[in-house]
């Protein structure tokens, strides 16, 4: 794996921190993207020589653009896209819902996956590498009037549409499906939920597999 390279957005912490983490041991060079660069820095810091940290804005493509420029200038290639960044609402539902907030969680949950793969498309289909989104179990069954369960919605019906495409020229999708993980993303924390290790364990088994098997999805779910 010394010439596999992951770019990952959202990677400054939970499932994109640690699955930058578990990557690297397994072998691969990490790109990590997030708009917190002092977080950036010290993961890679961390992680050593496999890691660059490539600070920027998932919403703006310009932004993705320097950094997958940085990424090939770095490591010469880009294997494989975690799309992972994401956000939810502070005011759930359509009643009380904040239409603010839903256009920030549309500009990351839809938008920011739509550029992240534009800005690594020609990378990846040069490598014929390997797209992962990070989905949701929200994103697989209906949860009443979860507006942040509808743009998961998009995310898996977008990466069944990409698993069609690539195949064409020899690429991979996989949606990952997490249940609750115990993450910044919460508030409080969730001690009896899954965790960030778990998904990161799903993410590197995805894109270790030989190139002739693509896992399509994973769902991975708290026990009880």
């Amino acid at each position: 794996m010394a010439d596999k390279v992951l770019f990952i957005t959202g990677a400054s912490t939970g499932i994109g921190a640690q699955t930058a983490r578990q990557a690297a041991q397994a072998g691969w060079r990490v790109a990590l993207f997030a708009r917190s660069e002092d977080k950036l820095n010290d993961l890679a810091r961390e992680i050593g020589e496999a890691a660059i940290a490539v600070p920027g804005d998932v919403t703006d493509l310009s932004s993705l653009g320097d950094a997958v420029r940085e990424t090939l200038d770095k490591f010469g290639t880009i294997n494989a896209v975690f799309a992972n960044a994401g956000t939810g609402l502070d005011t759930p539902g359509i009643e009380n819902g904040d239409p603010d907030e839903w256009s920030k969680l549309v500009d990351i949950n839809i938008k920011g996956v739509l550029l992240t793969l534009k800005a690594t498309y020609a990378a990846l289909k040069k490598s014929k590498g390997h797209l992962v989104l990070t989905g949701s179990v929200a994103g697989r069954v209906h949860i009443s009037g979860s507006v942040y369960g509808a743009s998961k919605w998009f995310v898996h019906g977008f990466a069944g549409n990409m698993s069609t495409e690539m195949r064409e020229w020899g690429g991979r999708c996989t949606v990952v499906a997490p249940g609750m993980v115990d993450t910044p993303f919460f508030n409080e924390a969730k001690p009896d939920k899954l965790k960030p290790e778990d998904i990161a364990n799903a993410v590197v088994y995805a894109i270790d597999q030989p190139a002739h098997a693509n896992v399509q999805e994973i769902v991975v779910m708290p026990t009880g």
